[in-house]
Order: structure tokens, then sequence, then C-alpha cells
């Protein structure tokens, strides 16, 4: 039996190729439940997976793709049977472990979750890790104490994947939403997920000139880091809370103690590789219940195992808007 996948080879030379083949199955790895993949994705990650690697692969021949949704096949696990809906998303799935931009996937039962009800597997995939990290960023800043009441919330590299669903589940929840981005022809897209205003990049995201300024924001998702990240912190109010997503521009953040300890910020890291089974499943419930889907819908833009490598080379370079779902079956 062989199976369609994406497979990223390595030669003598330590050059990089990508290219879909029909592989037997036999070549799948170890693990305890086998998965008939349906859907994936395309994370930043999975652009460097793709390419040169950005030192996540280990091990060549490699399949990439560190989301996928599909129906266990074959479970050795009783948690598990044929016909069960399931995603996953992280542990290091798609970069040192073989990943879901193939048709067939095995993996360890524990690295998987039941599909919520309520979400289909390629709704599962417009969300994805993006959407996903998205979510547990929301949790995270309302465990500190964020309510709509509050006031303005900032979103950081808003048309980005992170940053467009955290821009719905926001505005869907009630908050006030400030989206930040550098591309212009994104405002009426970002409005449409729910942002009240659009924030130009330029304007917040100069290198910081004094460690406070005015109180600006009671909340904020940060998909940048660096410089911005920065800025943004000397322009919280006081207790509120930044939940850290990225570093897309940098993973140096230029500042000082003085917003924590004269405003008593929360700089809150937020992971999706490792994060707890049971905080996933909290965090997918949220998914089903508070990401409105027609407009997670209007973020998504389809695609196959073939385009796989274009998509790869511009979400490096920054030119993917919103969230890609890849038919691996197409």
């Amino acid at each position: 039996m062989t199976f369609r996948a994406l497979l990223v080879e390595k030669d003598e030379e330590g050059k990089t190729s990508a290219s879909v083949q029909a592989l037997d199955e036999a070549r799948l790895p170890d693990g305890g439940v086998t998965v008939a993949v349906e859907y994936s994705t395309v994370n930043y990650k999975d652009g460097l997976c793709i390419g040169p690697g950005g030192g996540l692969v280990k091990t060549y021949p490699h399949v990439p793709g560190i989301d996928f949704a599909g129906t266990v096949e074959a479970s050795e696990d009783a948690r598990y049977s044929p016909g069960d809906k399931v995603v996953l998303t992280g542990w290091r799935v798609g970069e040192i472990h073989w990943g879901g931009y193939a048709q067939k996937a095995r993996v360890k039962a524990d690295w998987l979750v039941p599909l919520p009800d309520g979400l289909t597997t390629r709704a599962a995939m417009a969300v994805g890790t993006a959407g996903f990290t998205a979510m547990l960023a929301v949790m995270a800043l309302e465990d500190h104490g964020l309510t709509p009441e509050k006031g303005e919330v900032l979103v950081t590299g808003a048309a980005g994947g992170v940053g467009s669903v955290a821009t719905a589940i926001l505005g869907n929840l009630g908050y006030e939403v400030a989206a930040v981005t550098g591309r212009p022809e994104t405002e009426s897209y970002l409005k449409g997920l729910g942002a009240s205003r659009i924030v130009p990049r330029e304007e917040i995201n100069e290198v910081i000139k004094r460690p406070l300024e005015s109180e600006t924001w009671t909340g904020c998702v940060d998909a940048v880091g660096g410089h911005m990240l920065a800025r943004v912190l000397g322009q919280m109010k006081y207790g509120a809370s930044v939940a850290a997503v990225g570093l897309a521009g940098g993973r140096e953040i230029p500042t000082s103690t003085v917003p924590f300890l004269l405003r008593a910020l929360n700089l809150l890291g937020i992971d999706s590789v490792m994060q707890p089974y049971e905080n996933r499943l909290r965090a997918w419930k949220r998914v089903a219940t508070d990401l409105p889907m027609d407009k997670l819908e209007a973020m998504v833009q389809p695609a196959t195992l073939e385009d796989l490598q274009r998509l790869g080379a511009e979400i490096l370079e920054g030119k993917v808007k919103g969230r890609v779902v890849v038919d691996v079956n197409a």
C-alpha cells in the first residue's frame, strides 16, 4: 500500500529539495495510532521545514507538516478506535517526527486530541497551530483578568495566521480590537474579522524612546516581538498583560524592567508545542464555541500538496494572509 506525501530530501552537498512522491506505508515511523490524514495547513515552521530546515529537521528524508486532522485508521491505544476524528498540533511533529503533509501519518496517542463537537477536520485545520495558539493567548489574558469592558486590546501582526484568529475570537467575545498591520490592503479584511480600528505598523514599530508612554492598551496578543513588543510594553495600562506568541520582529526585547515594576505588567509566554493535554482540550473546546466559523472561512485559502513548495517560500517572506488549508487528498 502506498500513500502520497511531500518528501524533503537532502543531497551530499547539504541542499534540500521537496517533491510529492508515492511512499510505501512500511516507511511510516513507529507510533501507536495510524491516521488517514484529510487536511493540514501551513505555518512559519512549515516553511522552514519545506526549505532549508531552519535547524528544526534533524534527519532526512522528511515529511513536514506540524498540523493535521483526519480519521483514525488503526490504533494500539484504547483511547482511540478506527473511525475516530482527531487533531494533532505540536509535539515536534513535522519537525523531528514525520508530519501531516501526507495521506497517512503514524503518531503516539498522547499527541492526539479528539476533534471537538461542532468542528469538521477542515475547520480544525483552518484553525491549526496558529488558531490554537491564538486561543491559548486569549485564555491566558482572560486568566489574568482581561474582560471586554476594560478597554482596547492590541493585536500585532494581525493579518498573519495567529493575529487573524486572535482578532476574530476577541471581536466575537465583545472586545474592542486594535489591529496592527504593515499591509494597508488588509484593512477591510481585518475589520471584517472584528477589528475596531487599524494601527499602521510604522506608528508602533519605532525604537523605544522612553520606558513608559501613555497607558493605552488593556491587553495585547503580540505575534511580532522585538522592537514592537518593547514599545507596546510601555503603552500598556496598569496591571495589564501581554501574551507573547511570536518573534517575527526579532527575539531580543530592547526594554527595561520599568514597565513591569511601575505598572505591574505581566508578560505571558504562550507555547503550543508542549501544551498539557487538559489545556489542549480546553482550548479546542473554546475554539469550537468562541471562534465564528463564517469569519474563519473568510481567512481560508485552499491548497494541495503540489502547492506547498511555493507556499512554504511565501510564508517565510510574509506573503501569506490568513490561513491555508491543505487538502492532502486533492
